[in-house]
């Protein structure tokens, strides 16, 4: 039962031991599968191989930015957003190959509220549907709420991405609704879908996730025994 004022009127409840959340730094975290790493200008020689390795440009449809037509026009996109505070970039690495073979972000950041999301979401050929892709999700949540204390974790996309919001719910995410209209982007109308994850959900998505990424998952063709969401379930 929420609290009451004196007037009778339901509010929130109290947080008297809240302080802002730090900010995200340029750190490294390391998994099994990948790591992360604050991108960097030297990624982008190898970035680009790795999405052009795709047989068309369908995964750049829903991100902010067209598919680069140079390698020298990627690698200014990249200069500039390895100097960006918010978002902050990541390189997801992989540990196999020693190579970057996707990129992401923690943007829209309010440590005084402790909200913060995940966005700019692009995996190459090379990292879609990986157990490191999964990880690198992992790694990321972990360091938000583990090490950095933040009380919900966002993750919007266009309505109309269906794979994104797949992604999103398998992850652990809550759907909250629609916001219509909330954007214009490549001379289009964009509805964009919101998720989250809370704090007090951390702890069993951690579990799950971390289940689901333990080697016994997996078979000895690297397929998975188990799905993530039956490890959600249990």
């Amino acid at each position: 039962m929420e609290p009451l004022t004196p007037w009778g009127q339901p509010i929130g409840p109290a947080l008297p031991d809240w302080h802002d959340c730090p900010l995200p730094g340029a750190v490294t975290l390391v998994g099994r599968y990948c790591l992360l790493e604050p991108l960097a200008e030297q990624h982008a020689s190898e970035l680009y191989a790795a999405f052009r390795e795709a047989p068309d440009t369908r995964s750049w449809t829903w991100l902010t930015h067209e598919a680069p037509t140079s390698p020298e026009e990627y690698q200014s996109r990249v200069s500039d957003m390895a100097h960006s505070q918010d978002p902050r970039y990541f390189a997801v690495v992989s540990q196999q190959t020693r190579q970057p073979v996707g990129i992401f972000s923690l943007m829209r950041i309010d440590p005084k509220n402790g909200v913060i999301e995940v966005g700019h979401v692009h995996f190459s050929p090379r990292l879609q549907r990986t157990p490191a892709a999964t990880e690198a999700h992992w790694l990321l949540m972990r360091y938000v709420f583990n090490t950095l204390g933040y009380r919900r974790y966002e993750w919007k996309c266009d309505s109309l991405n269906q794979p994104s919001r797949q992604a999103a719910l398998r992850l652990g995410f809550q759907f909250e609704g629609i916001f219509r209209q909330a954007m214009i982007y490549k001379g289009r109308s964009r509805d964009t879908a919101w998720f989250s994850l809370l704090d007090s959900e951390w702890p069993a998505t951690d579990r799950a996730l971390q289940s689901w990424l333990a080697p016994q998952n997996f078979d000895a063709e690297g397929k998975q025994r188990y799905s993530l969401a039956s490890f959600r379930q249990s």
